[in-house]
């Protein structure tokens, strides 16, 4: 990397954000002196100076930074780390902090009148208006639908408390920028600051525990608590505001409740033997028991400001009658809001449904709701009185927010949904036809059939919505799925079994193929018939991104991904089906992660439909949800796409470019398959790569309840999970797992105009290349090659460096950029400036796998297992990804 490249990251760096990068860092000097001494600080910095020298190209400086690394004690190493760490936690909160100022400042600087861009949804609303006509365009925005689902492997390599400092951070740079601020207080906010950091410095970086899946799920629940269920309404009403400019908050809404959150976590049981029935169990009442406090708070809040007196706003016949249905279920709660609000019957409802919620939050059988529905009956009752009355403002401003939550997270927060492997199914049906339903099962089988009476009990209390699908992992028969409804009788005994929709996951590059066969036996079960009279001839298929790139490389799996959705699109309209893809996306690249909305963009004509459904784990949970502006416009822009995606422009785009390009798509997978299978079908290639990442160190790292492996030793790559394989070549500073194939498949179709023709017009193709260019940026060649030099294979680290080249140089070429991520300012900016800091980490990670590869007494392991879990956690805190 030359001096002109990096230098030319700084210039571009806004003076706000170069400001906020300063003052953190020089305020983390601060404490890592008082903590220390000098010499702890000068350490960090000479490293530094020399990881910026070698990455400005003194490849002499690498070498002395290495030699200094060496030179550490186990003690200053892991303090080093440790700093370089709290660095990039405190840079990640900089550029966040950042990117909402600029999020703000937009949207109080667009003016009236101005159409607002097409990835708003007001502006896929207005676009689609111009293709399709208002009505269809406003019947298409009713149908929208977003599904993100919390998955149950996280990522995020960083501990609670690490975060919990992090936001409190952020809340005092907001503080800061408050032009109010007077010396004092500005003085009092640095001092805050300081304390704070402090703490991050003290508090240690690592978990020394694996986290139980209820304690992932108690993580999830701090994002709804702190974000989602406050700012879901909000994204609501921007788009009804826009769609009833100086009417919305006054007559009834346009914008739908169109976001559901679903959650794996607690319920995805696939591999993961901390997952029981009564985790499950457990993990629906904590979210119910969150979400119910929340809309009490709520209805509460609504209900103490609605002092309408009977006199100017009368109350509705339908008003008057629900209160004396609330006289007979609650003499003592009606007569206690009776008398606290006299002649305001409107107040009176509300917080008796107030008291309703928090009776269904402690189950108190007389008075709470039987379900959500049943609440916004009464809510809805409510807000027509109001109206009727002429208090518009009152109906339809906080009450409707009210409705929004309720709509969007119902009395269970987010449906629970429960995966299994089909290979278990199966071997607890047979079982059972060995030894009977009642005959000495193994405990495995017991769960399995507890696990469909848990979910009986969840629907029971919460509705069927609250706990309905079931996803079969390794989808490969149809009787893969007829097993899960047949143990669902099984498991109730004569009794009515819970309401459940078994869903495929189609995973390996095969299954794909075969997915439409299989899916068009399944309708012949009559199970599935029953289900798409009940539903409307719904059908939800989901498609597993990371097993199918561990299993053929990044390339291959893309394009078969592509083919599938396409061909089960086609299946679906077929049979009338209105299908729901649920993509298995991951947070790195090389796992399906990069933009949604671009993502949605890019899919085959008829294979959204105006739904959309994806995985969100480990870090992206926290990046996308974790800060109330930028969860506002990620789902906004998620939204934008998704009312998109299907518009007679992007279909017709898509489609002639897949068509166009179809022998191009044909080159690629043949070739790039091929390069792949010549690296991971090599003798002893799973031995290498455990000897040149640190795949085994990542099983030591508490990052989640989750096993790193299935069962299987590194002597097999078939049962490695997708995370280890992705998040240990991202350590290595090699990628692999995002571009490898790329390069050889790019030089067999040769043709570089035609190659320049697809990046412009072809959105999956340009998608993938600027997702490559992205794991290309965090690549870096000089870290590398030391990684690689761990193992004892020039064969498989040559393989593995040629065809780096050659994917830098094909991409480069076929993109017309100079450098990867040239076009994207802000994203190459934060990969340059942190990539030294990266490097220096590396050094230090580097150190302890030798040390651990070459074998030391027990008291050097513990210390080398330390450092290197250390490293692990820093170097993911700058790359932003784990796996």
């Amino acid at each position: 990397m030359s001096d002109e490249t990096r230098a030319s990251a700084a210039p571009a760096m806004p003076e706000e954000l170069r400001s906020d990068v300063r003052q953190l860092g020089q305020l983390l000097g601060i404490v890592l002196t008082e903590s220390g001494g000098e010499s702890l600080l000068e350490d960090v910095e000479r490293l530094r100076a020399l990881t910026i020298e070698a990455y400005q190209g003194d490849e002499a400086s690498l070498a002395r930074a290495e030699e200094l690394v060496e030179s550490f004690t186990f003690e200053r190493a892991a303090e080093v780390a440790r700093a370089f760490t709290a660095y990039f936690h405190l840079a990640n909160l900089a550029e966040e902090h950042h990117r909402v100022r600029m999020l703000r400042a937009r949207d109080f600087s667009s003016p009236e009148g101005i159409l607002p861009a097409v990835d708003t949804l007001p502006g896929a609303v207005s676009q689609l208006r111009a293709e399709v006509g208002a009505e269809e365009a406003m019947r298409r925005l009713a149908a929208l639908e977003f599904r993100p689902v919390l998955t149950a492997h996280p990522t995020e390599a960083r501990r609670r408390a690490v975060s919990g400092a992090i936001t409190r951070i952020s809340r005092l740079l907001t503080e800061q920028d408050d032009p109010r601020a007077n010396e004092a207080e500005l003085r009092e906010i640095r001092r805050q600051l300081l304390a704070e950091i402090d703490v991050l410095w003290r508090t240690a970086p690592v978990r020394q525990d694996r986290p139980t899946p209820l304690d992932e799920v108690r993580t999830a629940m701090s994002v709804f608590d702190r974000t989602l269920f406050e700012q879901i309404p909000l994204v609501y009403r921007a788009l009804d505001m826009a769609l009833q400019p100086g009417r919305s908050g006054t007559v009834p809404p346009i914008a739908p409740a169109f976001v559901r959150f679903g959650t794996w976590i607690g319920g995805d049981r696939d591999g993961n033997p901390n997952v029981t029935a009564k985790i499950t169990r457990e993990a629906s009442i904590i979210a119910a028991e969150h979400v119910l406090l929340g809309l009490s708070k709520h209805a509460t809040r609504i209900g103490r400001e609605l002092t309408l007196d009977a006199a100017t706003t009368p109350p509705s016949r339908a008003l008057l009658d629900l209160r004396e249905r609330h006289r007979d279920l609650s003499e003592d709660l009606s007569a206690e809001v009776e008398k606290r609000s006299p002649s305001e019957p409107h107040r009176q409802v509300m917080l008796f449904l107030a008291g309703r919620l928090e009776a269904t939050r402690t189950r108190d059988a007389d008075l709470a709701y039987s379900s959500p529905e049943e609440f916004l009956d009464d809510l809805r009752t409510v807000q027509a009185s109001l109206a009727a009355a002429g208090d518009s403002r009152s109906a339809y401003g906080q009450l409707q927010h009210l409705i929004w939550q309720a709509e969007s997270f119902g009395f269970h927060l987010a449906e629970l949904e429960v995966r299994q492997h089909s290979q278990v199914h199966a071997e607890t049906l047979a079982e059972i036809e060995e030894k009977g339903l009642d005959g000495d099962l193994s405990d495995r089988s017991r769960e399995v059939l507890e696990t469909f009476r848990i979910v009986g009990r969840i629907q029971r209390r919460f509705g069927p919505y609250a706990a309905r699908r079931y996803i079969v992992s390794f989808t490969q028969r149809p009787e893969d799925l007829a097993a899960v409804y047949r143990l669902a009788e099984l498991a109730s005994n004569g009794s009515q079994p819970p309401v459940i929709d078994a869903i495929p996951l189609f995973e390996t590059f095969d299954d794909l193929g075969n997915s439409v066969d299989i899916l068009d036996a399944m309708l012949g079960d009559a199970h599935v018939q029953e289900r798409l009279a009940a539903t409307g001839r719904k059908v939800e298929v989901m498609l597993g991104y990371s097993d199918s790139s561990k299993d053929v490389g990044p390339v291959s799996a893309i394009l078969a991904l592509y083919d599938a959705q396409a061909r089960i699109a086609s299946w679906a309209k077929d049979n009338d089906i209105e299908l729901t893809l649920f993509h298995g996306r991951g947070g790195a690249l090389g796992r399906g992660g990069g933009p949604a909305n671009r993502a949605v963009l890019g899919q085959p004509p008829h294979s959204v439909d105006g739904r959309f459904k994806l995985t969100e784990q480990g870090e992206v949970i926290f990046a996308r949800y974790g800060n109330p502006d930028i969860a506002s416009r990620h789902i906004d822009q998620v939204g934008a796409a998704t009312l998109m995606s299907s518009a007679p422009s992007i279909e017709r785009r898509n489609s002639e470019a897949a068509e166009r390009f179809a022998g191009v798509a044909e080159v690629m997978d043949r070739v790039s398959r091929g390069r792949f299978y010549e690296l991971v079908r090599s003798d002893g290639f799973p031995q290498w790569f455990a000897q040149v990442t640190p795949l085994e160190e990542v099983g030591l790292l508490a990052l989640g309840s989750r096993p790193a492996k299935r069962g299987l030793s590194v002597d097999s790559l078939e049962d490695l999970r997708a995370i280890p394989w992705v998040f240990s070549w991202t350590q290595a500073r090699i990628n692999l797992a995002g571009w490898f194939g790329l390069g050889s498949a790019l030089a067999a179709v040769g043709d570089l105009e035609t190659l320049r023709d697809a990046y412009r017009e072809w959105p999956l193709f340009s998608t993938m290349l600027d997702n490559v260019e992205m794991s290309l940026a965090k690549t870096d060649e000089r870290i590398a090659r030391r990684y690689l030099a761990l193992g004892d294979r020039d064969d498989l680290a040559r393989l593995v460096l040629d065809e780096l080249a050659l994917t830098r140089e094909w991409v480069l070429a076929a993109t017309g950029h100079s450098r990867p991520l040239e076009s994207s300012k802000v994203l190459g900016r934060a990969v340059q400036l942190r990539s030294p800091y990266v490097d220096a980490l590396s050094l230090i990670q580097l150190r302890a796998l030798r040390r651990l590869r070459a074998g030391v007494s027990d008291d050097e392991l513990a210390q080398a297992r330390q450092l290197m879990l250390l490293s692990v956690n820093g170097i993911a805190a700058g790359l932003q990804n784990t796996g």
